[in-house]
């Protein structure tokens, strides 16, 4: 009898590994599933998804990163999806579920070439050659922005920002808000746009229609003592004094002791104390004034103070908004109150506290450096007013993105069409494998108006055969017409994206691809998979300190 074999034991016990075809099958499968979870968002017509999550908060969203987020993948190739998403949104702010629902597709494509042995590396080859030729192709045709014309410009910009919301809740009040977006985003610094400059306020109650733009600075009455209703709530140019000051008796926090032999002693330390308050007082007063805004509290003595000059304070007053107030406002934040004076004083036309809703506002209007804006989003239920300010954030995005990239292509399936009929032309001729699989990925860029049709509940090979016979003609911005369930010209029908947004959903898509194929081994180490079961008890490998915080 020959001598057995001993077995090599190389890794840990418990440890699952799987390799070959076999895994990158399974990978695809896993995107797949993934895919399908978020593929009836899509479009105009597209379903919302109700995410709750482990402590009961329930989300409400359509925006594809949004529910890539909330979705706990634990599958390792599919977590690729969930960043793609979340890369999508960070550098353009929409397109997210068309980045995940294109990726999906493509692997969807590869899955055959990968069951009868083509090699992966052949696959991803040919991936990077098509994925260039789309993008030649796309700046090719796309159409640019004639920046000389603000009248044009701005219903350009408009038109993008409606495309973006057509999909969202709000679209029916698109045409108010896309104005509304176009004007917010046309207030910031042109060279930067930086995104924290607008605010977006929630009130519940009212209509979605009551939401305003205030442009200026606005945000919520902050903590106040008593003295605060003797407070006048108006001024028109007033000075603005913006402090990181704690304006309040404190009481010591060391441990200190004072020996004091009589009464007179004692009196002179409180005294010493309230004088230091008073100083501070009576120079914030000296400088001129009016409005005093600290990020610290202003307590009870100072309120009063305040009120009795006839000046209006807030205090604890959140940082970001008082960023906000100095961008637009001028001025400095200022730590001492040595310094105030006119240079470091900030100044608006007027201010003014209102009531929006049950909460009360201070808005200050007319700033001299106006570059930021304010949104006061109104709106029933919390969930709604929460996908109402995620809506804004991608349309904002948007415009972002329109004003500095100054092109744009037709949206509604219509550049992906013509994307499939540039590639599947292309693809003719060339010989051997490469043709095949760039074929499939012509295929795959229709899944777009596919989805679009699906979600709408229209027949989609009728209208794919139509639009395949349109852009084999010359019907370059034909696309899906979700009103009337026929095809139409989306250019003319003013669906326009930023180029931008479709260049860089086909890159990341086609990356995440080649990703994933070139993937053939997934080793799972078995402590991976004890971390969670173990979180009940007390955490293992842990001495006497019980797993206290050090």
């Amino acid at each position: 009898m020959s001598r057995m074999q001993p077995q090599i034991l190389l890794l840990k016990d418990g440890t699952e590994s799987a390799q070959g075809k076999q895994q990158v099958i399974s990978n695809i499968n896993a995107c797949s599933a993934i895919v399908d979870a978020i593929r009836t968002t899509l479009g105009p017509r597209g379903m919302d998804k109700l995410i709750v999550d482990g402590r009961g908060k329930a989300t409400i969203s359509n925006d594809g990163a949004t529910i890539m987020k909330l979705l706990d993948v634990v599958h390792p190739a599919a977590k690729t999806l969930v960043d793609i998403a979340k890369s999508q949104d960070a550098e353009v702010g929409d397109g997210t579920t068309s980045v995940v629902i294109l990726a999906g597709e493509f692997l969807k494509q590869c899955k055959p070439f990968v069951e009868e042995g083509v090699h992966p590396r052949i696959i991803i080859r040919a991936f990077r050659k098509a994925t260039a030729l789309a993008l030649a192709k796309i700046e090719e045709i796309a159409i640019k922005i004639d920046k000389g014309k603000p009248e044009e410009y701005r219903q350009l910009l408009e038109k993008c920002a409606a495309t973006s919301m057509s999909s969202k809740l709000i679209n029916q009040q698109r045409d108010y808000f896309s104005k509304m977006v176009v004007e917010a985003v046309m207030m910031l610094d042109p060279q930067t746009l930086p995104l924290n400059m607008i605010g977006i306020k929630k009130v519940s109650g009212g209509a979605l229609e009551d939401t305003q733009l205030v442009s200026g600075v606005a945000f919520k009455k902050t903590f106040s003592y008593a003295g605060f209703e003797m407070q006048q709530k108006g001024y028109s140019n007033p000075k603005i004094a913006l402090l990181n000051i704690e304006l309040e008796l404190k009481a010591e926090k060391d441990n200190a002791e004072v020996r004091l032999e009589n009464v007179e002693e004692y009196q002179k330390v409180v005294d010493a104390e309230w004088n230091i308050l008073y100083d501070k007082l009576d120079r914030i007063a000296a400088s001129g004034a009016k409005v005093v805004l600290s990020k610290l509290p202003i307590g009870d003595v100072a309120t009063q103070y305040f009120a009795d000059k006839g000046m209006f304070c807030a205090g604890r007053v959140v940082e970001e908004d008082l960023n906000r107030t100095m961008k637009s406002c001028g001025g400095s934040i200022q730590s001492t109150v040595h310094d105030l004076n006119d240079e470091t004083l900030a100044t608006c036309e007027t201010f003014e506290e209102k009531q929006v809703g049950g909460e009360r506002f201070n808005f200050f209007y007319g700033c001299p450096k106006s570059q930021s804006c304010t949104i006061i989003v109104r709106g029933g239920a919390e969930q709604f007013m929460e996908e109402t300010e995620r809506s804004l954030h991608d349309a904002i995005m948007i415009v972002r993105r329109a004003m500095k990239n100054d092109s744009v292509v037709a949206g509604g399936g219509a550049i992906d069409m013509e994307l499939s009929k540039y590639l599947r032309n292309y693809s003719r001729t060339i010989a051997g494998k490469e043709q095949l699989i760039i074929g499939a990925m012509a295929k795959a860029f229709e899944v777009i108006a596919r989805q679009l049709c699906d979600n709408a509940g229209f027949d989609a090979t009728n209208i794919l055969n139509k639009l395949r016979q349109k852009h084999a003609g010359d019907g370059v911005w034909y696309g899906v017409d979700i009103l009337n369930e026929d095809i139409a010209d989306n250019y003319a029908a003013c669906v326009w994206e930023p180029t931008i947004v479709k260049a860089n959903a086909i890159t990341a898509a086609s990356e995440a691809t080649c990703l994933l194929l070139s993937v053939d081994e997934t080793v799972k180490n078995p402590r991976s998979g004890q971390g969670e079961q173990q979180g009940g008890g007390m955490p293992g490998g842990m001495g006497r300190g019980r797993g206290r915080p050090m």
